[in-house]
């Protein structure tokens, strides 16, 4: 066996030894959080509470994105087949970008619902508010850190960015019961329910942008489109190269296709082998298809209109 089938074979266990933690450690996380999201539910409203019921819209919409994420492992790990040749990578993309678009919506209706509730004062019970933020914190916590350890991939940033977000929630909560507990001033229940969301927007934006990034099949964030090209030029024996093409497969795999003008013709599988290897060593770029042509095209047309 070559070294770089071994090297291929290596990646693909890891790969699926990855997805096989990520969809237990899941289906942990679901189970925890659908459970207290009900129990959170029922609590904000005997409470009264706007950050409770805010916390547990969260634990809803990361129940959701937990059950979408695990069908989005199963998919993943099928084998490629005839009518998708490259695998279904793609399909964890799909769902951190639903979860994105989830996470977005509900920190509109909680910018909503505060507002109103700043508008019209309803009273809370501290005591309980307090109780139950207290329970939804211990939970979080364990989620979160179960998560941050065990699971890979966007899609387990993106169930950890919900839960994270749960978290900040549970701690405004908390901090909510005990300001009207002590104080008897409402507002700030509905206040620390959008700082919370205006603190998770942030990376929810983020995760929505990485996420649409790879749909698009736009150059990876950590790759210069300039440098591989130039480095694609430097080999020896190539004297020209246009038609570079870069994009993500997955989150964890990039391809690359790319026409390198040779004039004294292919140079053998060794050249490949090590093009390959650099490539991989450099820029992480896992799949790579070349097209040797024979001709006297000097410098480096990477794109059309686009010279270096």
């Amino acid at each position: 066996m070559s070294k770089s089938h071994a090297a291929s074979d290596r990646h693909a266990h890891r790969h699926r030894t990855d997805v096989h933690a990520t969809r237990r450690v899941l289906a942990i996380a679901l189970a925890l959080t659908l459970a207290f999201a009900l129990i959170e539910a029922l609590g904000g409203w005997l409470a009264g509470s706007l950050a409770l019921i805010s916390d547990a819209g969260h634990m809803v919409t990361d129940a959701a994105s937990f059950v979408v994420a695990l069908i989005a492992a199963a998919v993943t790990a099928r084998p490629p087949s005839e009518r998708a040749s490259y695998g279904y990578a793609r399909a964890e993309v799909i769902a951190a970008f639903v979860n994105a678009l989830a996470m977005l919506a509900l920190i509109v209706w909680i910018a909503v619902e505060a507002v109103l509730r700043l508008l019209t004062p309803a009273p809370v019970s501290g005591p309980t508010v307090m109780g139950v933020a207290g329970a939804g914190l211990a939970i979080n916590l364990t989620v979160a850190w179960t998560l941050s350890r065990h699971a890979h991939g966007i899609n387990a940033r993106g169930a950890l960015l919900h839960v994270l977000g749960d978290l900040l929630g549970s701690v405004a909560a908390f901090i909510a019961g005990a300001v009207v507990y002590w104080t008897g001033w409402t507002p700030i229940d509905p206040i620390l329910s959008l700082v919370v969301s205006l603190l998770i927007l942030r990376a929810t934006l983020a995760l929505l942008r990485e996420s649409t990034g790879v749909l698009m099949e736009r150059v990876p964030a950590h790759l210069s489109y300039e440098a591989v090209g130039q480095a694609l030029a430097k080999l020896p024996g190539v004297t020209g190269i246009h038609d570079l093409h870069i994009w993500p497969m997955s989150t964890a795999e990039t391809a690359l296709t790319a026409h390198l003008v040779m004039p004294e013709g292919h140079p053998g599988d060794a050249f490949l082998a090590d093009t390959a290897h650099r490539l991989a060593h450099h820029f992480r770029i896992n799949h790579m298809t070349l097209q040797i042509e024979v001709g006297q095209d000097s410098g480096c047309h990477l794109m059309p209109d686009h010279v270096v």
